[in-house]
């Protein structure tokens, strides 16, 4: 599975992590062809592969999970805690680019795989590492997902709710994958600066760090002491041009007029409701948020007479700032998406097509890697090794002593 194109061809990468952020970043990586090696327990590996079955995600045969956040890597399964496990990753360590890892610091630490230990191995080595809630604190150790310490820790799924309603739910992943991109740069930054310099460095960022960072304009207006922004009523809203509106066809549109004075006639146009520019309650935006609660509702009952082709047309003609609500559906046949490479084709060589989520970098000139299938567990084990120096009696010896994992079928 080595790449023989792409900007990275040529750079190794140990992805020494689970589940989704850190392993992500690594995914980028390697659709820009490096060589990515998954490193993963012997018995069961990363339980990211066991993912897809819980309870609440959409249902499939496919491990969808699984594919996207692992396609195009090699996977190796090795016992961490034992001697010969210790000299593998050791081996593995001295001959990579980047270690990316997000154990807690202290699991980190009982495996000897500080940055301290790993840079000893290969000082010009990039560490990476990504945690839930920094390095650093109380809360180090804490075990984080993104549903926890990005969207929950954030204030996002809070705010996110409609007024009087408990706090919404989020995506699962979907706080993992900025953080990810976070991870990325910081990667790439690391690898600018050792090309430069020669010299290796630990990059380190964490879910509520990013989380903080997406949430920066509210949490500085909070740093500045700012009067909290009130839970979002659509039927009262802050600004009701910044709102979503149900059409006839029980479908959904989100108007954003952020240069709302610019936009407002042409949305009076597109309602045929020409007294509204003459009406005093709406005259401008200070008036407008004044009478959020009557203009609401005389948009309310002007998209409730039109099907959503109809409004999409209409806004679309005057060009408005809005959006169809879409279901996840819609956003997998999306034309925009698809055209601009968002939505990429798997190279699965069964003659049927299966597609897949295209990471949302792109350098000019520079053409990525096709996706290909993720691996079963320990596929590549005896490929690895061999590639370490180990000998085929010395490798079967690890699979017999559950040092290593034979090769399987990919999940």
């Amino acid at each position: 599975m080595l790449q023989n194109k792409g900007v990275f061809v040529g750079l190794k990468v140990i992805d020494c992590a689970s589940y989704v952020a850190a392993p992500a970043a690594a995914t980028i990586l390697s659709d820009f062809g490096a060589d990515v090696i998954k490193v993963e327990p012997p018995k069961i590996g990363d339980p990211y592969r066991y993912l897809y079955h819980i309870e609440g995600n959409p249902k499939s045969t496919k491990n969808y999970y699984w594919q996207m956040t692992n396609r195009n890597k090699r996977s190796v399964a090795v016992d961490l805690k034992a001697p010969a496990g210790k000299e593998i990753i050791s081996k593995l360590i001295k001959e990579a680019d980047v270690f990316i890892i997000n154990f807690p610091p202290h699991v980190r630490k009982g495996l000897g795989l500080m940055y301290e230990d790993v840079s000893r191995i290969n000082p010009k080595i990039i560490y990476a590492d990504l945690t839930g809630y920094g390095e650093k604190g109380p809360e180090a150790d804490k075990p984080g997902f993104d549903e926890t310490a990005y969207w929950a820790r954030s204030g996002f799924i809070d705010f996110a709710r409609v007024a009087g309603t408990p706090p919404a739910f989020s995506i699962g992943g979907s706080g993992d994958h900025p953080a990810a991109t976070t991870l990325f740069a910081g990667i790439v930054v690391a690898l600018y600066r050792r090309e430069k310099t020669g010299i290796g460095g630990h990059v380190t960022t964490s879910l509520i760090g990013s989380a903080a960072w997406a949430v920066a304009a509210w949490l500085q207006a909070a740093l500045d002491g700012a009067t909290p922004a009130r839970t979002q009523d659509r039927t009262n809203p802050p600004n009701p041009l910044i709102n979503t509106y149900q059409t006839q066809d029980d479908r959904w549109l989100m108007l954003c007029f952020v240069a709302e004075d610019k936009e407002w006639p042409g949305l009076v146009k597109t309602i045929n409701n020409p007294g509204l520019l003459t009406d005093p309650r709406f005259a401008n935006g200070k008036a407008r948020a004044q009478h959020s609660k009557e203009l609401a509702k005389i948009l309310e009952e002007a998209f409730a007479t039109q099907p959503l082709s109809y409004w999409r047309e209409a806004l679309d003609k005057l060009r408005l700032t809005f959006s169809v609500v879409q279901t996840l559906d819609e956003l997998a046949t999306d034309q925009q998406l698809i055209l601009n490479g968002n939505i990429k084709e798997i190279k699965n060589g069964t003659g049927t097509k299966s597609f897949t989520v295209d990471s949302p970098v792109y350098i000019s000139g520079e053409e990525k890697v096709q996706p290909g299938l993720a691996p079963g567990l320990g596929e590549h084990s005896y490929e690895i090794l061999s590639e370490l120096g180990y000998s085929a009696s010395e490798i079967d010896a690890f699979n017999e002593g559950g040092i290593i994992a034979q090769p399987r079928k990919a999940a």
